[in-house]
């Protein structure tokens, strides 16, 4: 009899970002912003015959200065995706429910179907915000074993207000995960606190703000009784050495990671501007959420019109449903961007 593949796995197909060779990728959530290559040769210089720290202790100091958390507190990932994969294959067991938002980030619905749990979806409101009262009641009365949401989401590029986050903590019994990967552009986070609750993880990345996602680093960060089993679980040297070094280097200039998420938002506050002047001469886009990230979230009954013209032009966007995401480019990239729109709106209008 031929081998078959399981039931969880068989009808699974590939995560499938765009590919190709696009003048100008506004897609991903990226910085444009690189660190300057000269600054990192020690990293690249080093010697790779020798497994790297497996807690990645420097590199989790470094991140601790710069977001004034404990290092003890902190564990390091291979990206935010491997701390995902990790806290919902190893926190929850068969029996347990995971709850996950829509709209949110969909790797976390994956993860709960690969790993065999059981995973539920609470939807938003209409106007894509989080009733958290109805939120908290779901919760204990589903007796929900865990609940994993960005803050602020992707894709819809909105925040929960800091005080609703800790109540929503604070009200249930579950294990709450706060993904926190584009908390750089907003001011809303729980890390200061997460600490203090039994209940609570926060994740951060290096992809968005800091520019390194080529690394694939992400952190996460608990009290001391769930940080140290989440070590346990973990693979040893999950950190590569180069990733590492990268990382403390990047990690430990405070001032070019402020400088970089200030310029991020200064183009994204611009781009957003230049799509609102641009929806008052049209109907082609429905809503523009008011956006907390460095990118802009759409609705359009022309959403795959728009990201198919776009391409034409060498510019990729995010395609999802009756929605389109953009993320800030540079200025260059934004102006050019929008002068692609303008002709897509003309095309629309004859």
């Amino acid at each position: 009899m031929p081998y078959e593949l399981n039931n969880k796995i068989k009808e699974l197909t590939p995560y499938e970002p765009i590919t190709g060779d696009y003048r100008i990728r506004l897609d991903a959530n990226e910085s444009y912003i690189q660190y300057p290559k000269e600054k990192l040769q020690t990293a690249l210089n080093q010697g790779l015959n020798r497994y790297p720290d497996p807690y990645a202790k420097k590199l989790c100091e470094s991140f601790s200065k710069l977001y004034s958390v404990k290092a003890n507190n902190v564990t390091a990932g291979n990206g935010s995706d491997e701390l995902i994969s990790l806290i919902v294959g190893a926190f929850f067991t068969h029996g347990d429910t995971l709850l996950t938002l829509s709209h949110d980030f969909s790797m976390y619905r994956f993860y709960g179907n690969v790993f065999g749990i059981k995973t539920e979806v609470f939807s938003k409101k209409t106007d894509l915000t989080i009733d958290v009262d109805a939120l908290i009641s779901y919760i204990n009365e589903h007796h929900i074993a865990g609940l994993i949401f960005s803050n602020p989401c992707n894709p819809t590029s909105l925040s929960l207000n800091r005080e609703a986050v800790i109540k929503l903590v604070s009200s249930v019994n579950a294990l709450v995960v706060v993904d926190e990967a584009y908390m750089d552009f907003s001011d809303q986070s729980i890390l200061d606190v997460c600490c203090n609750y039994s209940n609570v993880m926060v994740l951060k990345t290096c992809s968005k703000a800091i520019g390194l996602a080529a690394i694939r680093l992400g952190f996460a960060i608990a009290n001391d009784k769930i940080t140290k089993a989440l070590r346990a679980v973990k693979s040893p040297y999950n950190v590569n050495a180069v990733t590492q070094s990268i990382g403390e280097i990047v990690l430990n200039d405070d001032a070019y990671v402020k400088e970089c998420t200030a310029n991020l938002l200064i183009n994204k506050t611009e781009l957003y501007n230049e799509i609102l002047k641009l929806s008052q001469k049209t109907n082609l886009f429905e809503v523009i959420y008011p956006s907390s990230t460095n990118f802009l979230f759409i609705k359009t009954n022309q959403s795959k019109y728009i990201f198919e013209e776009l391409l034409k032009r060498s510019i990729a966007i995010r395609y999802m449903g009756d929605y389109i995401r953009i993320t800030t480019g540079s200025k260059a990239e934004n102006k050019e961007l929008i002068e692609a729109l303008k002709e897509i709106v003309e095309g629309c209008l004859l």
